[in-house]
């Protein structure tokens, strides 16, 4: 016989396949994840296995989480973390898709991290398969007793201790039982789940509808009843018959009979050698539990019980850490005339759910409100702490009637102060709300937004100091004040960073990406700040959000005059055009356009006096008295306490004529002490309002 050489062999024309061909056949698909762009591309496979049509994928990795549930993403998230972070070239992971109809699919994906000559890594390319039929019912319900059989049930419960290592609270562990169809791969048709509380078991987690037997909510650990056994001997009960249920537990048995149950297994859920619980699972079509089978469960509920009890010292802290932040915020927001309001505070998704952020509104006299936003360093308690004193002082301040670049400088020396090691970022805007004047301090945060009755939005730049508790280390308590002016409809944005940070993204970016959501948003303020959130949500992060929404209103806005500030220092010619434009902005506002040349000049001339002759800053202070006749006062404080004096100009003097100036236009003027400085002031005789 005359043997065939390879060569002879007649191949296919397909020969050798394509390899999306072959993995498409064996139910897998691929997908390549370029990290530098984010963009992620699935093959028709991978299209299929997400239940996805070509079009509906954007290229994204978010615009999948329709159809991965939450806790799943979060293991799988955390997988990629890892092997990026660890400098892993692969790994793998089980995870659920939530198809079209919303039922779930098993899936496991298994992908390889590239990474250019520096080690850092650029794309991952992988493939994601169909995991159903490791993980079918058909399978599990057959019951073979071979190996092959119990290394299916352990890789079930690998993949539900899997997925409890990454529930949080209790309810995600009644998730993860109830929605991962671990135990149903085991056989079970439905579960009950009870707490050992003070002596007694509370259920958290029932069978099936029309199971709930009346009186077992909370049950004593004493009573006729299987979980209450197993709590007590802390050793699993395993019933292999309806008449062994019904023998063994009578009370219980006759609320029972309709669901058909022909066997049931309920384990102690045991943690530091003491039960903090007790879980029950019901099957429907079976008799008897083998060895192997029994020892699976066992180890189920070891599995259980650890993730329980991180679950509910979790909650515990997070109660804590709750109580503390509500107790440091605000109680409430006060309602402020000619003001639209909205403030939110969200919690990190990692860590004890507490850190420093904060947000307040302050009520001020004459029509004037501040607002403020920081964040303390760090996310703990402690940094909830400091908040909490920090913020105190700062409302303190203001409300003592302190300019807003004195209010940030007495702060900063509070801060550095205080026994602690954190410093503080921080904004402050006084709005007069008559005029729409506001006066904005920065101490190491973030800008602001202005949205226009138009709905754009611009980042309003302002000058900045040094973060509270640093500036006053280092002797650099000046702190600038930028002046705008908000009209009627506009909406001043306060924020911290944890809703402008992207992992990966430079803050700029970040801030350009929230100008562009705030344009999108909706125009009532309650509405833009819970989407302003949940967008913080979707993105996730590390870090604390807290957000406060700042609207002047037209009409309903405080009429009657009001006061406003400014801080001048010499030298400073930014600070000298602010508070011209600060006078201008209230005379028109409060109705006095009439004698705005005579207003303005008088002020400027005391201003320039002031800076002239001493050697500190100027304090400006404008505001209307109300009585017999309606009068703007500017008042101009220096610590200086020479009186100003009247001089004679002569015919070619160039100074000397300032005073002639205030006593001609103003209608009077004078000079009072104020401690170791002293105040000049004028006062104009403006028409009553209309």
């Amino acid at each position: 016989m005359v043997e065939r050489g390879a060569g002879d062999l007649s191949l296919p024309d397909d020969w050798p396949a394509d390899p999306e061909a072959i993995l498409s056949f064996n139910r897998m698909g691929s997908f390549d994840w370029d990290l530098d762009s984010g963009r992620l591309h699935l093959d028709r496979t991978a299209h299929e296995l997400f239940d996805l049509t070509p079009g509906e994928f954007d290229g994204l990795p978010a615009s999948l989480a329709s159809r991965v549930p939450r806790i799943d993403a979060q293991r799988l998230d955390a997988r990629v973390a890892e092997a990026m972070k660890s400098g892993s070239t692969d790994y793998g992971s089980y995870f659920r898709v939530r198809r079209r109809d919303g039922t779930p699919r098993w899936t496991h994906t298994q992908a390889h991290v590239r990474r250019d000559a520096s080690g850092r890594p650029r794309r991952i390319v992988g493939i994601v398969r169909d995991a159903t039929f490791e993980l079918n019912d058909r399978a599990v319900r057959a019951r073979p007793t071979g190996p092959e059989a119990v290394g299916r049930r352990t890789s079930v419960v690998q993949v539900a201790t899997e997925s409890l290592a990454h529930a949080r609270t209790v309810q995600d562990i009644i998730d993860v039982l109830k929605d991962s169809r671990g135990l149903t791969h085991l056989g079970a048709k439905s579960l009950v789940l009870g707490l050992v509380e003070a002596g007694r078991i509370r259920l958290v987690a029932e069978g099936p509808a029309g199971s709930f037997v009346p009186g077992t909510r909370v049950t004593r650990i004493d009573e006729p009843y299987p979980m209450s056994e197993v709590v007590r001997t802390l050793a699993p009960r395993f019933i292999e018959s309806p008449e062994e249920f019904a023998e063994s537990y009578p009370v219980l048995w006759p609320h029972l009979t309709d669901l058909r149950i022909t066997s049931a297994a309920y384990l102690p859920l045991i943690a530091q050698a003491r039960p903090i619980g007790a879980l029950g699972l019901l099957y429907h079509d079976r008799y008897g539990f083998s060895e192997e089978e029994r020892d699976v469960l066992v180890a189920l509920g070891s599995s259980i019980a650890q993730g329980l009890r991180r679950a509910m010292f979790y909650e515990q802290e997070k109660d804590l850490s709750t109580g503390l932040q509500k107790a440091m915020l605000p109680r409430t927001i006060p309602a402020v005339p000619g003001a639209d309001l909205a403030v939110r505070y969200r919690s990190a998704s990692l860590g004890r759910d507490v850190g420093g952020d904060w947000y307040d509104v302050i009520p001020l006299p004459g029509g004037r409100v501040g607002a403020m936003i920081g964040d303390v360093q760090g996310h703990d308690t402690h940094a909830a702490a400091v908040m909490g004193q920090l913020r105190i002082v700062l409302r303190a301040y203001a409300a003592e009637g302190h300019t807003p670049a004195t209010v940030m400088a007495r702060a900063s020396v509070f801060l550095h102060e205080l026994d602690t090691a954190r410093f503080a970022t921080c904004l402050y805007a006084e709005a007069d709300l008559s005029t729409g004047v506001v006066q904005l301090v920065r101490a190491g945060h973030l800008d602001p937004l202005v949205r226009h009755t138009d709905g754009t939005c611009r980042r309003q730049p302002v000058e900045g100091g040094m973060p509270l508790g640093l500036s006053a280390e280092f002797g650099r308590l000046d702190y600038p004040v930028t002046t705008i002016e908000l009209d009627p409809g506009q909406t001043l944005l306060l924020c911290t960073d944890g809703l402008v940070e992207q992992p990966g993204a430079d803050l700029d970016d970040g801030l350009l990406a929230l100008t562009a959501l705030v344009e999108d948003g909706p125009r009532d303020l309650q509405r833009l700040a819970d989407r302003l959130c949940a967008a913080a949500d979707e993105r996730g992060g590390d870090d604390d959000v807290a957000l406060l929404l700042l609207r002047r209103l037209g009409v309903g806005a405080p009429q009657s005059g009001g006061r406003l500030q400014h801080r001048v220092t010499a030298g400073d010619p930014r600070a000298l055009r602010d508070a011209r434009r600060m006078i201008r902005s209230a005379v028109a506002a409060w109705g006095a356009r009439d004698r705005a040349d005579d207003i303005e000049l008088v002020a400027d001339e005391m201003i320039t006096n002031a800076l002239v002759h001493t050697d500190g800053p100027a304090v400006v202070t404008l505001r209307v008295l109300a009585g017999t006749e309606r009068r703007l006062r500017v008042d101009v404080e220096d610590p200086s306490s020479a009186l100003p004096r009247r001089r004679d100009a002569g015919d070619s003097g160039v100074s000397g004529r300032g005073l002639l100036l205030v006593d001609q236009l103003a209608d009077v003027w004078g000079v009072e002490a104020r401690g170791s400085g002293k105040c000049v002031w004028s006062e104009f005789v403006v028409p009553p309002r209309t």
